[in-house]
């Protein structure tokens, strides 16, 4: 399962995020990989006050703040 960071350059709680999530990336087996929301009109209109967010492939969003925990359930949540 692939888990997109949705984030900016220069934002602070996205690079804690990314942290967070490239360290769980491992134990959870997810493939982890970031997206610049600058590089759409659409995403910074739809997420430009709300990130970090993660997001999966099938449509399952988690809006900071999030720690280890959350991540985890989160995601356990996604693969029911």
């Amino acid at each position: 399962m692939v888990i997109t960071l949705l984030g900016t350059s220069g934002c602070h709680l996205c690079d804690v995020a990314e942290r967070l999530v490239r360290r769980m990336a491992p134990e959870l087996g997810f493939v982890f990989q970031k997206l610049d929301i600058a590089s759409s009109e659409d995403l910074v209109d739809r997420y430009g006050i709300a990130i970090p967010v993660l997001q999966s492939g099938s449509g399952g969003e988690l809006f900071w703040p999030f720690d280890d925990e959350q991540v985890r359930s989160w995601f356990n949540g996604l693969s029911d």
